[in-house]
């Protein structure tokens, strides 16, 4: 680098116009004031230069005064009212004039002021300074209240003591360094001076008597300089950064050092700290530049603090310091450095995916990209399957993850390599060794195995009741694949039917009498048994055992066949049960509906055939006959005969004695008159007896002899007819006779209806009507008639009705409602 003085000179453009320090300005003057009395004017300020700065004044009117202009220090104009023409407070006491300040640029611009003359009445001398101008010097950061000079005007007048003292037209900054006492003129320091700022004043002082006469001297203060200004470092050109490689003498940065003083006090010296790897050099006047003096190892040192001490030349001397930071930029020399030669990881089992294991971290001693180390797992099998699969790691923050939940039961630890390799170009990298350890976690209830628990049979321990006390019932037997501590079982008795009968051993598991078996305790006992684990949170498995205090196998089976097994059932297998349910019930009442259908349907049917075979013979019924002639039991039966004979039935009774024939016949003619109350209201009369009843009276059933009484053989017809005994039992002979002729009638019978007594029919009792040792035969049938000699007289039976009679065509008729019923 190589460094170049150029300077800039910046052109003004008229663009700041002339300002008045006030707007309005009033001046007293004596009538009595000479011709060619000065009067000075405040002086307006444009901060524009050259041309178009400040160029003139112009006074409007000129009637008594005119302008004077003067060029003061520092290029300023003065300007000062003169008075050409006497003033007369009788003819005009006060005078308003303009005056107006315009500078030289273009466009011109300008500025005025109001002036206010006010006459005063005569006064013949005005005050005049002892010097026209004052000389002085003060010293920069003077105390205040210093003294810098004093002024002095003397009047021809009589009372001259009434003079006073002011700054005319002083800057803002005068009136803040400098004040004036008014009754003796001398000026003081009232502010901070600066020599770099201000290097010397020019104040106007201006004596005014009481007639409103005055004069104007001016001040020259000088500001001597004191070492009072450090010197400035300005860095003008720096590289925060060198690459550890460079070459010696390479530039680092151009420093320029300033001192505001003035001689000696400006004069600097520029140094750095010794027994360092760098120099500092002076290239022109103030300026140095700061270059390497070694060969640089960011590996060493990474980073410089320079100290520029730049020295003045003051007495006493003053000094500054700047600090440069220079960093040292890296080369990839080194490859990354794991903190471990390996780690060991500890991770519970059962964790969730994504569980962090641990972080492995590697350093790189070089800097920026060369730094950045970058992290890898290296390929490799785990139980045949990738290690990614179980693993993964970030690769900026080398934190492990797991990818999948880790089981102790199947996999207790595994091993890996990791490798950390930089950003460089071309890259380093370095392995390490990680080895993961699974911790086992109490996820593993205590699983028993005896005794086992089964629902579909009771399986009891027997203890005798002469058992002693410590008498070994069982022994639960139960282990957890877990390990350590989440391995160790205690046993509890949970529940039982006598708790001071039994105990169970807390890290055994065996189950033995607390006390002696006795009469009282109940046969059968349940114990509930809990096996809990020592993890946290423990686990734990609950076993029933049956106890049966008995001496004998039979006494417990006895006992135990009414045990209840407590059954748990979930959700799905009461939705299962309730929907099993329902179908039933549907089919259920889908069923009843069909046999009910077909029940009714079957009913018409037989509805139908009754009808059609009302017409059918009498078939009549006769007793067996019995080998020495006589019924000595009557033999009671019902019987149902259809054409299908699916449809018949027929019920055997106990045969009845005579003793209690009359109540059973009681009985049969009650259920009889009301079957035949609701089957027709039309009353059957009696068929007249078979005309081949051939029987002489004295052969007739009931009494014996031909002499008996009509009223008495009515009275036994009806005896027998109905429910009552046998007045006179027939003797075996007449008995013998009257079955042998029902026999013969029964062969003719037979022969002529032909296939309706085939055997698989029956008898239709519903025809005939037979009383047991009588030889007397109800029948509907017109064909079959008795003689009327072979009856006892008409009154003598009393009319019976016989049970559903055969209708002829004569005796048809529509059936009725009741009849269907």
């Amino acid at each position: 680098m190589e460094l170049y003085r150029v300077t800039v000179d910046i052109q003004d453009i008229n663009d700041n116009s002339p300002v008045f320090p006030k707007s309005k300005i009033e001046q007293e003057i004596s009538e009595l004031a000479v011709l060619g009395a000065r009067f000075p004017l405040e002086s307006a300020i444009d901060p524009d230069v050259g041309v178009n700065s400040l160029q003139k004044y112009t006074l409007q009117p000129t009637d008594h005064f005119k302008l004077n202009v003067q060029n003061g220090a520092g290029g300023n104009k003065n300007v000062e009212m003169v008075l050409h023409s006497p003033l007369d407070r009788e003819k005009k006491n006060n005078h308003n004039l303009i005056l107006t300040a315009l500078d030289g640029g273009k466009p011109q611009r300008s500025a005025t002021v109001q002036i206010n003359i006010i006459v005063l009445d005569g006064n013949d001398n005005a005050p005049v300074f002892s010097q026209a101008s004052y000389k002085t010097s003060v010293v920069e950061n003077a105390p205040k209240t210093t003294i810098v000079t004093t002024v002095s005007a003397t009047d021809a007048d009589e009372s001259s003591h009434g003079i006073q003292y002011y700054f005319e037209h002083a800057s803002s900054t005068v009136k803040a360094l400098f004040s004036i006492d008014a009754d003796t003129g001398k000026v003081k320091v009232i502010g901070d001076i600066d020599y770099e700022k201000h290097k010397q004043f020019t104040v106007k002082v201006k004596a005014k008597d009481h007639g409103g006469l005055t004069d104007l001297t001016e001040i020259i203060i000088d500001v001597i300089d004191v070492n009072d200004n450090t010197p400035k470092i300005t860095i003008m050109s720096f590289s925060s950064a060198v690459s550890e490689d460079a070459a010696p003498g390479t530039v680092i940065a151009m420093i320029n050092v300033q001192d505001l003083d003035s001689g000696d006090n400006s004069k600097i010296t520029c140094s750095i700290d010794l027994n360092s790897s760098f120099k500092i050099i002076s290239s022109l006047t103030n300026y140095y530049n700061l270059v390497t003096d070694s060969e640089l190892d960011r590996e060493q040192t990474a980073e410089y603090n320079i100290t520029v001490t730049a020295v003045d030349g003051g007495n006493p001397p003053l000094s500054s310091k700047e600090v440069l930071n220079l960093k040292i930029s890296d080369v990839n020399d080194h490859a990354p450095q794991f903190e471990q030669e390996s780690y060991n990881a500890f991770i519970a089992e059962n964790n969730p995916p994504s569980t962090t294991i641990l972080t492995v971290k590697a350093v790189d001693m070089d800097w920026g990209q060369n730094a950045k180390v970058s992290y890898f797992l290296i390929d490799g099998n785990l139980n045949g399957a990738p290690l990614a699969s179980y693993i993964s790691i970030n690769s900026e923050s080398g934190v492990i993850y797991s990818e999948k939940s880790f089981d102790y039961e199947q996999l207790k630890s595994f091993k890996m390599q990791v490798k950390a390799q930089d950003g460089g170009s071309p890259p380093l990298s370095n392995n390490v060794t990680v080895n993961i350890i699974i911790q086992d976690q109490n996820d593993n209830a205590p699983q028993v195995l005896y005794p086992v628990q089964t629902g579909a049979s009771v399986v009891a321990e027997i203890v005798p009741r002469a058992a002693d006390v410590g008498y070994l019932v069982t022994k639960v037997v139960a282990v957890d694949v877990d390990s350590g501590q989440n391995a160790w079982l205690s046993y509890k008795l949970q529940k039982a039917t006598d708790r001071a009968l039994f105990e169970v051993g807390l890290q055994n598991g065996e189950i033995r009498t607390v006390r002696q078996v006795t009469d009282k305790d109940a046969v059968k006992q349940k114990l509930t048994v809990v096996v809990e684990d020592n993890g946290q949170p423990s686990r734990s498995a609950v076993v029933s055992i049956n106890v049966a205090v008995a001496d004998s196998f039979p006494e417990v089976l006895s006992e135990f066949t009414d045990f209840t097994h407590e059954k748990q059932y979930n959700d799905s297998l009461t939705f299962y049960l309730i929907l099993a349910l329902a179908v039933v019930s549907l089919l259920f009442i889908v069923s009843i509906i069909s046999i009910i259908s077909v029940k009714i349907y079957r009913w018409r049917q037989n509805k139908l055939f009754y009808k059609s075979g009302a017409n059918l013979p009498v078939i009549p019924y006769y007793p067996p006959v019995y080998a020495d002639g006589t019924l000595r039991h009557v033999y009671n039966y019902e019987m149902c005969g259809t054409t299908d004979s699916r449809m018949s039935d027929m019920k055997f009774v106990r045969p009845y004695s005579q003793n209690t024939l009359v109540s059973q016949s009681r009985m049969g003619t009650v259920q009889r008159e009301k079957k035949e109350q609701e089957v027709d209201e039309l009353t059957l009369e009696q068929k007249p007896p078979n005309a081949d009843w051939r029987f002489p009276p004295n052969q007739r059933p009931g009494p014996s002899g031909a002499g008996a009484r009509p009223d008495e053989a009515g009275a036994s017809a009806g005896v027998i007819a109905g429910t009552g005994p046998w007045p006179n039992p027939p003797t075996e002979a007449e008995q013998l006779q009257a079955l042998m002729v029902a026999a013969n009638e029964a062969s003719e019978a037979s022969a002529t209806l032909g296939p309706r007594y085939n055997p698989q029919y029956g008898p239709d009792y519903r025809q005939n009507v037979y009383i047991p040792g009588s030889t007397a035969t109800l029948t509907a049938n017109p064909q079959q008639q008795v003689p009327q000699q072979a009856l006892p007289p008409p009154q003598a039976l009393p009319p019976v009705e016989a049970p559903k009679a055969a209708q002829t065509p004569a005796s048809k008729k529509k059936p009725t409602k009741k009849d269907k019923k």
